[in-house]
């Protein structure tokens, strides 16, 4: 775990720790993610297990990535990830979570924000992200994070199983980009 003095609290205050994906205190995240993504979409993405394995741990770290987690009483209660995406000069969010007991208190924005600020120190200057349709409150907090959707959110996306099945991948998911402040060149 890598805290920095403006990371540390005093009990009870929100503490943002970066850690490595596999440190013990993610733990509660990727059990409950896992549990949320079979049980929002089953195996229409290949399961839970295949999409948290999909990208190594070690794309989530230094320098190309980073892992945070908001710890309250040393308990993490939300967190997420990036990495180096495919284009050059963006990250891509991943693995955003927030127990779900703590929801509504602002957590995953808060986890957002950060994301946002450490891929940007670490000079990118854009970002990107996608969520699948059964997450709705996800795709309402990127568009009230300032996020650019990449599909048209007047049209509703099919939620069925065997509709979204039949759609290709690109379209059964909700695609977003926001621009970082920094000197683009």
């Amino acid at each position: 775990m890598s805290t920095s003095p403006s990371e540390t609290a005093s009990p009870g205050q929100l503490q943002v720790v970066r850690v490595h994906p596999d440190d013990p205190l993610a733990a509660p995240l990727f059990a409950e993610l896992s549990v949320e993504y079979d049980t929002r979409y089953g195996d229409l993405f290949g399961g839970a297990s295949q999409e948290l394995t999909r990208y190594p741990a070690a794309e989530f770290l230094p320098s190309s990535g980073e892992f945070v987690l908001l710890l309250e009483n040393g308990v993490a209660v939300a967190g997420g990830g990036f990495r180096r995406h495919a284009d050059p000069g963006t990250a891509e969010v991943k693995r955003m979570w927030t127990a779900a007991t703590h929801r509504r208190r602002g957590l995953a924005r808060r986890v957002l924000a950060e994301l946002e600020h450490r891929a940007a120190a670490r000079g990118y200057r854009q970002m990107h992200l996608t969520t699948g349709p059964r997450q709705p409150e996800a795709r309402d907090l990127y568009l009230a994070a300032g996020w650019t959707p990449l599909f048209d959110p007047a049209i509703p996306r099919p939620t069925d199983t065997e509709t979204l099945r039949g759609l290709p991948v690109a379209q059964r998911l909700y695609a977003f980009e926001k621009q970082l402040p920094g000197d683009p060149s």
